[in-house]
């Protein structure tokens, strides 16, 4: 589980069919191989690390499902470590289980804010609100608008300077997890049990009145 609070960014030094390896400073505290660390976003397993970089290994099935394919060495990456106990939850529940991937539609600027422009197929579409969350290539971002087919999200300067979403420009293909919590509300309220109610849920503290 992760945050989609970027630790830093890391660099590709090796793209080979099935395997990376990334050059890193921060995310290497701590690590353990056979530990999870997110790439893009993508939760993987640690096959090997040293006191510079770490190595991890993609299954076929992640290489079609994300970004991770277009990958070569000097590439930047967004690299997170899972949540541990005591971690501060700064953005959202990440899985690193990725939903689909969207294309970068447009970027402009509102004054300091940065505003970008992402296509989403409808499956990603169906969970997307005003104010939600998405994880955006492993970056916890909220929704300023959308309509039936593309959001909107407005990324301030410290986001810019510390993930590769500064560097975004149309036509990139970026990694998208929907909020997990809107699919177990859409699960939850469309089960056929006795007492599973949107009334229930708001009760229990699962949504907000």
């Amino acid at each position: 589980m992760f945050t989609g609070i970027v630790e830093e960014i890391g660099r590709v030094t090796s793209a080979q069919p099935g395997n990376l390896v990334i050059t890193a400073s921060k995310a290497l505290h701590g690590m353990e191989v056979g530990g999870s660390i997110a790439v893009n976003g993508v939760c993987l397993t640690v096959t090997n690390f040293d006191s510079n970089s770490f190595s991890v290994d993609i299954m076929p099935e992640t290489l079609g499902r994300t970004n991770l394919g277009l990958l070569r060495a000097g590439d930047e990456v967004n690299l997170e470590r899972p949540l541990t106990p005591g971690k501060q939850l700064g953005g959202h529940l990440v899985q690193g289980h990725i939903d689909n991937t969207g294309r970068v539609t447009s970027v402009t600027w509102d004054g300091e804010a940065m505003l970008i422009g992402f296509e989403a197929p409808l499956e990603a579409m169906r969970y997307v609100v005003k104010k939600g969350f998405i994880a955006v290539d492993g970056v916890s971002l909220t929704i300023v608008d959308y309509d039936t087919s593309s959001f909107l999200v407005s990324i301030v300067e410290y986001t810019r300077k510390h993930t590769t979403l500064g560097s975004k420009q149309v036509g990139d293909l970026v990694n998208l997890e929907v909020d997990v919590i809107a699919k177990y509300v859409e699960r939850l309220s469309q089960a056929q049990r006795p007492g599973i109610t949107i009334d229930f849920l708001q009760e229990h503290g699962f949504l907000v009145g």
